[in-house]
């Protein structure tokens, strides 16, 4: 049996300090899971179940530019951990979970705030303000074999040498290994799935022409240009 389209190609991204690369399955992303974050989006941020949205695989994007979507005034920054995993299932334990990732990078996850709000106000899903293209700028991973698995540090993202955003990954509500038990409840998690872990507070828009420095403590910093 043939194909009857050439097969599009799989994303895939850099390993840091290799010439090898990582195959993107599928990306999921969690919602308001640092407090401040939930406070300022007018949200409770008590310890509810969390909630999840997906972008696509082809929305990572390495580059370090980052083009500023049409039909949109209104784009906000929000930095984030991401996970990639080297195996996954169903109905992980939480004590298990990590032995399932392969490493971490530091990530954006771009808003269309503009279309969100307007998705949330209509009951509608959050596709286009999510899962545009290259909303999802991310640097080189890092294995886990080499940064071991932060659970602290701090998280921090410039525009044009400006604070934004701060805050310490030991302030999420949902842990890594929660969030992969709970995941995989849900969903048969697999080889070349990303989590993305949540924004801390501070998240505002971009221009064109801004440069965004997103630094996770331990981490080289991520420096994307809006154009």
């Amino acid at each position: 049996m043939k194909h009857v389209i050439t097969p599009p190609n799989t994303p895939v991204l850099p390993v840091s300090g290799t010439q090898n690369t990582f195959p993107v399955r599928r990306v999921y992303c969690i919602g308001r899971n640092y407090a401040a974050h939930a406070i300022e989006m007018g949200h409770d941020p008590d310890r509810d179940p969390p909630f999840f949205f997906q972008k696509n695989p082809d929305n990572l994007d390495p580059s370090g530019d980052f083009p500023y979507p049409a039909q949109s005034v209104h784009v906000h920054h929000e930095i984030e951990l991401a996970v990639a995993l080297k195996t996954g299932g169903t109905n992980i334990p939480v004590d298990k979970a990590l032995g399932h990732v392969y490493g971490y990078a530091v990530a954006l996850d771009m808003t269309r705030r503009d279309r969100q709000a307007e998705a949330k106000k209509a009951g509608r899903p959050w596709d286009v303000a999510k899962a545009f293209e290259r909303s999802a700028p991310i640097a080189p991973i890092v294995p886990s074999s080499v940064i071991g698995h932060p659970s602290k540090g701090k998280i921090q993202l410039l525009v044009n040498g400006t604070e934004r955003q701060l805050g310490d990954l030991d302030q999420m509500i949902w842990k890594v290994p929660e969030m992969i038990s709970y995941l995989s409840d849900y969903f048969t998690l697999s080889a070349g799935d990303v989590i993305l872990t949540g924004t801390p507070s501070g998240v505002g828009p971009v221009q064109k022409g801004d440069v965004m420095e997103a630094h996770i403590e331990g981490f080289e910093t991520l420096t994307v240009t809006v154009s």
